[in-house]
């Protein structure tokens, strides 16, 4: 009897790898026609066999689980042929709760899902616990599969998890003590096919939860989980009094106690504040006490490319975030600094209009810097407005960092992907930032 692992991602080669250790027979199967060299031999030298370029049905034979990466849906041919074989099709997120709740040492499960803001909520309440002096491993979705956090912590730790609606999808047993959810757009439909499936699915992060757990939700969007399952008990986060708010003066509470000013955090932008207000209700319901959050919350710097100042010179500050890959992301992006604003835009178009960012840089645009693949699209929708076209990305850079005047804020939010010019978002960003050191030394 073995065990078969589809998708040779991250989390896919660390559910073969604990399998390969654990002594259990598996195979790994991908679509690609064949591993890169390095990749190849790390299997072999794992003992792990692959087979590339189709999942033959004859894998399923005397198959006991079939682990499934996120990446693909349960609609595939041969999933669809081992659940009705009834093969357990699970992913690796589950089999890290196994080993979790198998340590026996007192560790714990803190969850976070939603639409958006998951990665920072989850970098966030990790940061939160640790200021606590409480040992905290951010994983999942954000980076470090849950499978390699759970096996190589040492003690008790809060694994704080971020997972995707496709990693709720292949969950079964997972129960966490604390889970988020934190809001809901449309998204992944191609994937869910509605957004009422799509909502469900997000909700199964509460699966499990008994009645000493904590169920952490928008308060001013009941309708989005008053279903939810489990039995958590529930702690809202929002703008009007509940267990985690902000106040009309800018003030965020937990509780009872007055945390501090938003102005006193580091990240910028009403949706931070609302993450900061879910992390602080996760963060408290494992064991940090306020004080330490607040000091925690003062300190959190965010994630790279989200939003990220990364320095300043007479008085223009520059902002970095590469993560801002969709007109959604720069949306919230404009909205969360004040202006007057240098844009930069472009990249791989995604084919969606750009005009919805016009209201949102009403009284706050100096100047829009088109770049990359996406200027015809660009000029489609926003030519009217205030712009420099200046394809390279370097040049661009130059350019929206010359155009700012004294108060302005330079903000790399591209509303695209970054394929025209650079392998990933992060390499554009970090690009970006290496362009912004040099002007602020110069």
């Amino acid at each position: 009897m073995r065990t078969v692992v589809m998708g040779a991602g991250r989390s896919g080669l660390a559910a073969a790898r604990f399998f390969a250790a654990q002594g259990r027979p598996v195979v790994l199967t991908d679509s690609r026609p064949e591993p890169d060299p390095a990749l190849e031999l790390d299997l072999a030298k794992a003992g792990i066999p692959g087979v590339w370029g189709d999942h033959p049905f004859a894998l399923l034979d005397d198959c006991t689980e079939l682990i499934l990466s996120p990446g693909i849906p349960r609609t595939h041919p041969f999933v669809a042929e081992a659940l009705a074989r009834g093969v357990a099709v699970i992913g690796e997120v589950e089999v890290a709760h196994r080993v979790i709740r198998n340590r026996n040492d007192g560790s714990r499960v803190v969850a976070v899902t939603g639409t958006n803001g998951k990665s920072t909520t989850t970098d966030l309440t990790a940061h939160l616990l640790t200021s606590a002096g409480i040992l905290a491993q951010a994983c999942g979705n954000l980076g470090t599969p849950v499978l390699e956090a759970a096996q190589a912590a040492v003690g008790a730790t809060v694994f704080v998890v971020e997972l995707s609606s496709y990693q709720l999808e292949s969950t079964q047993a997972f129960h966490a003590e604390g889970a988020a959810f934190l809001n809901l757009t449309p998204d992944h439909l191609a994937r869910h096919g509605t957004m009422e499936t799509y909502r469900k699915t997000k909700l199964r992060v509460f699966d499990g939860q008994s009645s000493a757990d904590l169920r952490v939700v928008p308060v001013a969007h009941p309708e989005w989980w008053s279903d939810a399952p489990g039995d958590g008990h529930v702690a809202g986060f929002g703008w009007s009094p509940c267990e985690a708010w902000c106040d009309a003066a800018g003030d965020l509470h937990l509780h009872d106690t007055r945390l501090l000013s938003r102005s006193e955090l580091l990240i910028l932008g009403d949706h931070n504040v609302e993450n900061a207000l879910a992390a602080s209700l996760l963060a408290h319901h494992a064991g940090a006490a306020p004080e330490a959050i607040r000091a925690g919350l003062k300190t959190y710097p965010g994630l790279a490319h989200r939003i990220a100042f990364c320095g300043e010179k007479n008085g223009v500050r520059a902002y970095n975030d590469s993560k801002g890959t969709n007109v959604d992301a720069t949306l919230t992006a404009i909205r969360a600094l004040p202006g007057p604003l240098v844009l930069l835009l472009g990249g791989t178009d995604k084919g969606a209009s750009y005009e919805p960012l016009r209201e949102a840089m009403q009284g706050k645009l100096r100047r829009l810097v088109l770049l990359g693949e996406a200027i015809p699209n660009l000029l489609r929708d926003l030519r009217d407005l205030p712009h420099h076209v200046v394809p390279a990305f370097d040049e661009a850079v130059g350019v929206a960092l010359s155009l700012a005047q004294p108060g302005d804020q330079v903000l790399l939010s591209p509303a695209c992907a970054s394929f025209d010019q650079f392998d990933n978002f992060e390499q554009r960003g970090e690009r970006f930032e290496s362009l912004v050191r040099a002007w602020s030394q110069s």
